[in-house]
């Protein structure tokens, strides 16, 4: 058994969307606020509400103006005096609610006995809706007129003060301003959710699933008088614990022996994790068995000899008191005594200490040892650390190791665990997050009952800002989160989810390219608002310098700028679709002719060579039809998604004027070397260096025309060091006076106009935008 998805719906940013988990462990992934820890949130509101209830906030927002309305529905019949139909029927599209699907085996149909929609069921899929409503619709409904009229009458009082205060003045006064709560059934909820409102279940058939359309679930409809079921239904089938991402180092732990108290609730320490993980575990006054024996004997034997000292030291005490009178014959007498607990030992902050290795001095016979507070210790440290310790002690929880067995002897363990952990790369160095998201899930299957059984199963969902904990899973683990402005799938900005294991289906040569290439590269795409693909070393170097000296806004902005040649960028055209994400390819023209490589010449039948320009965008071979082309042609755009786009630049014909003549002649670049060449003519004729840098600028001195000097770059190339060639560039102290290729400068700008309309709330009217 295991949690197939989960269907999200009316909780925040998420408006209606569909949750994959993979079977072992689910990475959440996204830019800043596309909706990964609404998701987050959302699973720790209905799946552990005690620890985590729910706030007003948490309605999404485009719902308010309905629950608005039918507060002043209520306030509207109370004065005409008409008898309100309390149902659930116009709450039921705007409540919170979390589908949760299980895939269950014929076998274990006795752990979801209650959850069996028909009896014709026999295993397969399985849903329960939580859903977040009104307690009592009519306790509701009382509840908030008696706070109306309350809020009526003192804004009547007020009104009549001000009245009689003119009077006695004798000069009119505006009436000042006065807010009172609620103002509305939402202003009144904000005090008082908790109160009116609760967590119900609900069965859901699995005959009426639905597949989501365009990025947005569509959760199954049930009806007003679906009765829902008694009690906890999760109870003993899920077992759920989290590491939110606020964790606290550094602070006291509140005193609690409760296992639901928050793991990240203030006190992280792991001084503070042992006492609780001791007090679970590991005390032997709780439950003792044979093994105990010894360690209660030890603690009797120090507390007998403890009062016998406190006995002796108190005694002068004692007998000054009993000089004043007291006690007397018939008062009873003072004594001192104590009661030592194991884990008293535990409750201080340094109950963890980090050992300091010291070299001996001359002489010394024994090394000292040192030791430092756990404060002391660096937060990364102190943050892998405690995570581990946290994911140990919630599978030990789990499984009933140690005293969790007898503190409930009658419970059985649940054949599903759930445990959330949001951003581990907090403080963590990007080895140490590599190294915990490859270990996190063994440690929590590290058990003799669990190792590859299928009966007791663990789900590890993660969300992260990290590209290194994000490359050491594969896709098939991934899910995006992509924010949607206001106008594309709601009034509001909302998200929606994309599933990464559907983007290349079975496993072929392109899922491992590119799985090894992101591995080798960095795994930003997925955190990215926009993405370059850059052809060579060349461009890897120059280019960024280029839209930091050149174009501000872009600078600003989170791109991701990846080297993929031309012959291979195409293959990411799955990924950057399923993506949505908004990408600037700047990749080379590659002429050739019947398969030889060519200087580009118009007229002369020549193809590219290059994949990306011939399938890709504009999808063209002929190089003449490639330059023919307008830049609305050089974009692929999707009529249904205004946010996507994909946008090729390559080398272009230019107009140069040679050094020494007066007429501009017509260039045709071959590569991002020749092409920046061409337009800085000046720069590279002065341009010290060996390689690449020396035939540029012996091309350039020879002169006989572009044509020539084309023709000498181009032989140049064919065995140059690009790599070379472009730190030489860099070295050079006129490099910001450098002219960007005019092929490149049309990319950045078209994406930086982009990136200005992917960043706002609100999307303009379709007719208004295509304007």
């Amino acid at each position: 058994m295991h949690i197939k998805f989960v269907e999200i719906a009316n909780f925040r940013k998420l408006l209606s969307v569909r949750i994959d988990l993979a079977e072992k462990q689910t990475l959440f992934v996204g830019a800043n606020n596309s909706g990964k820890s609404s998701a987050m949130l959302a699973l720790r509101r209905f799946l552990v509400p005690r620890r985590c209830p729910f706030e007003v906030h948490d309605i999404t927002l485009c719902h308010w103006p309905a629950i608005d309305r039918i507060g002043q529905s209520w306030i509207d019949a109370k004065a005409a005096d008409e008898v309100v139909d309390l149902t659930l029927e116009p709450w039921l599209n705007l409540l919170p609610t979390l589908d949760l699907w299980l895939d269950v085996d014929a076998g274990e149909m006795h752990h979801v006995r209650d959850l069996i929609p028909t009896l014709d069921w026999e295993g397969g899929l399985l849903g329960v809706r939580l859903r977040y409503e009104p307690t009592k619709l009519s306790d509701l409904y009382k509840d908030f007129l008696v706070a109306v009229a309350d809020a009526d009458a003192l804004r009547t009082a007020a009104t009549q003060a001000h009245t009689e205060k003119v009077a006695v003045e004798g000069q009119p006064s505006p009436e000042p301003k006065l807010t009172l709560w609620p103002s509305t059934l939402i202003d009144y909820l904000n005090r008082r959710l908790a109160k009116s409102f609760s967590i119900r279940a609900y069965t859901l058939d699995p005959a009426q699933l639905q597949t989501p359309e365009k990025g947005q679930a569509r959760p199954q409809a049930l009806p007003t008088v679906t009765l829902s079921l008694e009690g906890e239904p999760l109870k003993g089938l899920v077992r759920i614990h989290d590491i939110p991402a606020q964790r606290g180092f550094g602070e006291e732990a509140p005193q609690s022996d409760d296992e639901e108290v928050p793991a990240g609730s203030p006190g992280s320490r792991l001084s503070d994790q042992l006492r609780s993980y001791y007090s679970k575990h590991l005390d032997p006054t709780k439950g003792p068995d044979v093994k105990d024996l010894g360690a209660l004997q030890a603690i009797e034997a120090a507390q007998d000899a403890f009062d016998q000292k406190l006995t002796e030291s108190f005694e002068a005490a004692f007998s000054e008191v009993e000089g004043m009178g007291y006690p007397g014959v018939t008062d009873p007498k003072p004594k001192v005594s104590t009661r030592l607990k194991a884990i008293d030992g535990l409750n201080h902050s340094s109950a963890v200490t980090f050992m300091v290795d010291v070299t001996p001095a001359a002489g010394e016979a024994a090394v000292p040892v040192l030791r430092l507070p756990e404060n002391n210790n660096g937060l990364g440290y102190q943050n892998l650390i405690s995570m581990i310790f946290r994911l140990m002690s919630f599978r030990d929880a789990w499984m009933r190791v140690g005293k969790a067995a007898s503190a409930n002897p009658a419970a059985s363990v649940e054949p599903l665990h759930l445990v959330l952990v949001e951003e581990p790369e907090a403080h963590l160095h990007a080895q140490v997050q590599q190294v915990f998201i490859n270990k996190a899930y063994e440690v929590l299957r590290a058990h003799p009952d669990l190792g590859p059984t299928k009966l007791r199963r663990t789900q590890l969902v993660v969300s992260t800002h990290s590209s290194h904990v994000t490359h050491e899973v594969s896709f098939a683990c991934l899910r995006y989160f992509r924010r949607l402005p206001a106008g594309m799938a709601s009034r509001i900005p909302v998200s929606t989810v994309i599933n990464l294991s559907e983007v290349f289906g079975a496993e072929d040569e392109t899922a491992r390219f590119v799985t090894r290439y992101l591995r080798a590269q960095h795994a930003d795409l997925f955190f990215a608002d926009a993405a370059i693909l850059v052809e060579g070393p060349a461009e890897r170097m120059i280019v960024p310098n280029f839209i930091q000296n050149k174009f501000e806004a872009l600078s600003k902005s989170y791109v991701t700028l990846l080297e993929i040649g031309g012959s291979h960028a195409h293959r990411l055209r799955p990924l950057i679709d399923h993506l949505g994400l908004l990408t600037l390819i700047i990749t080379d023209l590659d002429s050739e002719v019947a398969g030889t490589k060519t200087q580009p010449a118009p007229g002369g039948g020549q193809t590219t060579n290059n994949t990306t320009l011939q399938d890709w965008v504009p999808a063209r071979a002929e190089v003449d039809a490639l330059w023919a082309a307008t830049p609305t042609e050089r974009t692929l755009e999707t009529p249904d998604d205004q946010l996507f786009a994909v946008r090729a630049a390559y080398q272009l014909p230019v107009e140069v004027t040679p050094p020494g003549a007066v007429v501009a002649e017509t260039a045709y670049p071959y590569t991002f070397e020749d092409a920046l060449a061409f337009e800085n003519l000046a720069f590279f004729a002065a341009l010290p260096g060996t390689g690449l840098a020396a035939k540029f600028r012996n091309a350039i001195a020879a002169g006989g025309g572009v044509a020539a000097i084309g023709a000498a770059m181009f032989e140049a190339l064919k065995t140059g060091k690009k790599a070379e060639f472009a730190l030489d560039i860099l070295y050079a102290e006129t490099f910001e006076t450098l002219t960007v290729p005019r092929y490149i400068a049309e990319g950045p700008i078209w994406l930086q106009e982009r990136l200005k309309k992917k960043q706002i709330e609100v999307l303009p009217p379709a007719e208004e935008a295509a304007t």
